[in-house]
Order: C-alpha cells, then sequence, then structure tokens
C-alpha cells in the first residue's frame, strides 16, 4: 500500500509551505509557497546564509533598504526553490501594502521584474497577495498583465467570490485558523471529522467554483493535522507543512478522496460583490475579519523583524 502522502498526490497537487529546500527535495511538492513568517525562519538557516548577504548587498544601494532586501531575500529563496519544483513559486508582497492597491500592483512588478531578470520566467512565479478589498483590486490588475496571484489570508466566503470574479489564479483558504478561531471560542465543542469548521469552509467554497464554472484554483493552508489534510483530498492544491508532509509520507493506511468536481453543486449567489456589499458581508462575519486582520498584523511584523535582521548584519 503506498502512503498516505503518495496516494494523495494522485488526486491532489501538493504544495510545500516551507522555505527549507531540505524538505522540498525530501517529499518532491509540485509547488512551494513562502510568506514573511517563512523567510524570517529560512534567514537563519546556515545554507541561505550566501542568499542574505547577497540581498544585503542588493539594497545598499536602495533608497528604501529594508523592503529591498527583503523582497531580493525572496526572489533569490524563490529562484532556488523554482529549481527544485517543477511548479509555481509563491511569493509574498509586504503585507503592510495590504490596504494599497497601486503600491500592491507595482510591488507585484517589481517582484516579477527581479524574477525575471535573474531568469525565472513569470509563468513560474505566483505574486502572494493579502485578500482585502484592495488587494484583489491589485491581483485584478495584475491577472491583466499576465501576472498570476495567490491570494492569502482567506477565511470568508465573500473573499472566494471577489476573487474568483477579479480572475485569480488562485486562492489559500486557511484550514487551521479559522479552527483556532472556533476553539478559542468553544474550547468544548466537537470539531473533529465534519464539524471542523476550516474543512468545512474549503468544501463550500471548492463546490461553488466547481458548480459554477470558475477557474480560479482552491489550494487549501494552514493546517493543524493530517487529518484535516485528509479530509481535503481531492482539492486543487494543499500546501503542507514539512512535519504534517512527514507524517503522511509514514502513513500506509487508505486515503479516500473526500473532494471531487464531479457533481459538485451550490446555491450559493454567483454574482459579484460590489465594494460595500464585500466591506458589510466582511465586516459581519467576526471570524473572518478578526483572522484577516490578526494575519496582516503577524506578517507585518515579521517583516519588519526580518528587514531589522538584514540590516543589522
Amino acid at each position: 500500500m503506498p502512503n498516505k502522502l503518495d496516494q494523495l498526490k494522485l488526486m491532489t497537487d501538493v504544495v510545500a509551505d516551507t522555505g527549507d529546500i531540505a524538505a522540498m527535495r525530501e517529499y518532491t511538492p509540485r509547488d512551494a509557497t513562502t510568506n514573511p513568517s517563512l523567510l524570517l525562519k529560512a534567514a537563519n538557516l546556515p545554507q541561505y546564509a550566501p542568499l542574505v548577504e547577497a540581498a544585503q548587498q542588493f539594497a545598499q544601494s536602495s533608497s528604501d533598504p529594508g523592503p529591498a532586501a527583503c523582497d531580493r531575500l525572496a526572489v533569490l529563496i524563490g529562484k532556488e526553490i523554482s529549481q527544485i519544483v517543477p511548479g509555481r513559486v509563491s511569493t509574498e508582497v509586504d503585507a503592510r501594502l495590504s490596504f494599497n492597491t497601486q503600491a500592491t500592483v507595482t510591488r507585484g512588478q517589481q517582484i516579477i521584474d527581479a524574477y525575471q531578470e535573474l531568469g525565472v520566467p513569470r509563468d513560474r512565479i505566483l505574486i502572494k497577495i493579502a485578500s482585502t478589498w484592495e488587494g484583489i483590486e491589485a491581483a485584478r490588475q495584475l491577472e491583466c498583465e499576465g501576472i498570476n496571484c495567490n491570494l492569502t489570508l482567506l477565511f470568508g466566503f465573500e473573499q472566494a467570490v471577489a476573487c474568483a470574479h477579479a480572475g485569480v489564479t488562485l486562492i489559500s483558504p486557511f484550514v487551521g485558523r479559522i479552527l483556532d478561531w472556533h476553539k478559542a471560542r468553544d474550547p468544548s465543542a466537537d470539531f473533529s471529522g465534519a464539524n471542523d469548521p476550516g474543512v468545512a469552509s474549503v468544501k463550500r467554497i471548492y463546490n461553488f467554483y466547481k458548480a459554477n464554472g470558475f477557474d480560479t484554483i482552491v489550494m487549501g493552508a494552514s493546517f493543524r493535522s493530517a487529518a484535516q489534510v485528509c479530509a481535503l483530498s481531492g482539492c486543487d492544491r494543499l500546501t503542507i507543512s514539512p512535519d504534517l508532509l512527514a507524517e503522511l509520507a509514514q502513513d500506509t493506511g487508505l486515503l479516500d478522496q473526500a473532494l471531487t468536481s464531479n457533481g459538485a453543486t451550490s446555491n450559493e449567489r454567483t454574482a459579484d460583490l460590489a465594494e460595500d456589499e464585500f466591506r458589510f458581508a466582511l465586516n459581519d462575519d467576526a471570524m473572518s475579519t478578526e483572522k484577516l486582520a490578526e494575519g496582516i498584523r503577524t506578517f507585518a511584523a515579521d517583516q519588519r523583524t526580518l528587514e531589522q535582521q538584514l540590516l543589522r548584519s
């Protein structure tokens, strides 16, 4: 019997949720995704010391060396990753730009240009942007330019609807963080199996997209357990941490396919959302509002820490 990771790869594109190249070589994912928190960890690994030094040198001539060094490090690590995975590498725009559409567009263009200068074509990269109204509008513009995007920090259904209508290439709904929010408010509740609200959220989005012919790829993210991963087997893509990849690789049990596009049904409203509708719906969903804000704060804090570390060295 093949292990569960190998079985999963037959029904879902597996993505490595890490900046650790050694883990990617071991588990051979299709794609890889990074964020400021993962880059902060990667920057402290000995094997990345030459890339850190190169990013620091690159930023010396910049008028804003902190962000320049971080973006350069992200691109240098992304280039290394692109030589290991056959598919896409997601590189995140500074979370502090999450409420500035034009600044996000400009930064996304700069990241793509930097990759292309290093010989990595744009079709190997996804620009990762927070799923705010401004972020989704920035993605709409970038997609029109042929720059594909990964909309992250996605917690609410309305965010997914807006992303689909914006023509976003891929979304990353955060399974584990949704569960975290519900467990913090009701610690005694049973959130196992079908009761897991993070798993249910991704299933709802997946069925909505497939039933209505939206091309946007659904990539479940932020998993807390292998059980959550298995509950979404068959999803377009799943981005999984090295620890959970290892657990799946060691499990030789049978993995049934949980999601399939054949016969997907949804009774949800399919129309696009106006800005006021989007903002009200997001505000009306306490979990999505709180987790989106928390995620932006966390990524922004890690970005600042990484900047300080790069500028001190």
